[in-house]
């Protein structure tokens, strides 16, 4: 086993993507499934809007923005366990992230789809690289749209699902 090492790396990468996505927060514009094995009425799939909420079957209106997969799968099986079923199997995924948006000097600004474990220049790439006067310091990412949380990032700054990247001019 010579490169040991490097299935150790892949290892710890997936287990941080892993992690990441557990932590996650959904947010509007996600698109999440929430299944009960077995139960096939149960299933729902929807894009989460600006109210955050989902009707779902036998539990009314549930608040999700703001809940984690897990938070959610946890509510879901302990509203139906008391009063539908003994065991409910519940399983929520994310279908689709909400995209995050880039603009200033790339190529084509505009919103793209998130991947957990996303950098700024993994983003750059997918609007189609920087313009000749954009700056490689000059990075500045508005979290989840605020424009009170900006921070300054850099090429490998993770980004999240939802935030806004603006790539500035640089001065010669």
């Amino acid at each position: 086993m010579k490169n040991w090492w490097v299935v150790l790396l892949a290892l710890l990468c997936f287990t941080a993507i892993a992690n990441e996505a557990e932590n996650y927060k959904l947010g509007p514009g996600d698109v999440i499934v929430i299944q009960v094995f077995g139960e096939d009425e149960l299933k729902l799939e929807t894009q989460l809007t600006d109210s955050g909420t989902v009707n779902y079957p036998f539990l009314g209106t549930i608040k999700v923005v703001g809940m984690s997969i897990k938070e959610l799968e946890q509510h879901v099986y302990n509203g139906l366990k008391p009063d539908y079923f003994v065991e409910p199997n519940v399983f929520v995924g994310i279908v689709q992230y909400r995209p995050f948006y880039i603009h200033g000097e790339v190529k084509k600004p505009g919103g793209y789809p998130y991947q957990p474990g996303m950098t700024v220049n993994q983003a750059i790439a997918l609007a189609g690289g920087l313009t000749e006067r954009a700056s490689k310091e000059k990075i500045e990412i508005s979290r989840e749209g605020d424009k009170n949380n900006t921070q300054t990032g850099t090429l490998n700054t993770k980004i999240s699902a939802g935030d806004t990247i603006t790539i500035e001019q640089r001065f010669f």
